[in-house]
């Protein structure tokens, strides 16, 4: 039977790549949610393991998720075990009640943002590395996703344009770590941990997480698939989701965004 997620059998799965960050430019992505809390309480014990230095950004938004006794109590803990949060405002509202979709406005204000910030600091990409943080239980509502937009038979050209935009977005989190075109990293810590296991594990280590919901959430079909999962007690594994996705819904091998410029990426992909 598999075993509970811990660090040290994380730390054993990755210390090759671990292994290569001391030097490396690092800069974790974190949303204050169970997935990234996690990454960075992991990469935090790695980083003093294995002699490296990391940055934590996280975008302040939706505005009414990130009040400022949330951010205090947030950053309070991860400064007392020596990590410095980067929290950064968008300077907009949350008013996307207007919008078809909210999650997808989000999602763009926060790629212009992470775009407009490297553009301007980085100069030597092929140092950089990218931690990003998605769970298994994304991966198979990625398949659910998949499959629900393939039964579907949509003629409006616009709408199969969306559908294979989001597949592209999408498939690249199946893969651990890509190497893009040109030269920097991008590092997905949990893809192989099923969300309860991460939740459990936080919960034991007394991590704390963002305590108010997006009220946009419900937009998301992903966490409606989660509470699926959840009610039903399914858990998943790694290698069987990832080989149903590339056999059963032809996604797109991982050397279709080594070739993917920078730009395309952080505006349309990432």
């Amino acid at each position: 039977m598999r075993s509970e997620i811990s660090y040290s059998r994380w730390r054993e799965e990755y210390q090759n790549v671990l292994k290569g960050f001391p030097g490396k430019i690092i800069k974790l992505l974190f949303s204050g949610g169970n997935d990234s809390s996690l990454a960075l309480d992991f990469i935090l014990r790695a980083g003093k393991e294995f002699g490296f230095n990391f940055e934590t950004h996280a975008a302040a938004y939706p505005v009414h998720m990130y009040t400022d006794v949330e951010k205090n109590r947030i950053t309070s803990y991860w400064n007392n075990r020596g990590a410095d949060i980067n929290w950064h405002d968008l300077e907009v509202t949350d008013n996307m009640t207007d919008e078809a979709d909210p999650c997808l406005l989000c999602l763009k204000l926060k790629r212009r943002l992470l775009k407009n910030s490297l553009v301007k600091t980085i100069q030597d990409w092929k140092n950089l590395v990218l931690i990003i943080n998605y769970s298994l239980w994304d991966l198979a509502s990625y398949c659910v996703e998949y499959m629900l937009m393939g039964i579907s038979s949509i003629p409006d050209k616009q709408a199969n344009v969306q559908k294979n935009s989001r597949i592209l977005e999408t498939a690249q989190r199946f893969y651990p770590l890509i190497k893009m075109k040109e030269g920097y990293t991008m590092f997905q810590p949990l893809i192989k941990c099923n969300t309860d296991e991460i939740l459990k594990l936080i919960r034991k280590e007394g991590i704390p997480t963002l305590s108010i919901p997006c009220q946009f959430r419900d937009f998301r079909p992903k966490r409606i698939f989660e509470k699926y999962y959840e009610n039903m007690g399914i858990r998943f594994d790694y290698e069987k989701v990832f080989q149903f996705a590339r056999k059963s819904l032809n996604l797109p091998d991982i050397s279709f965004y080594h070739s993917m410029s920078k730009e395309e990426h952080f505006l349309n992909i990432l």
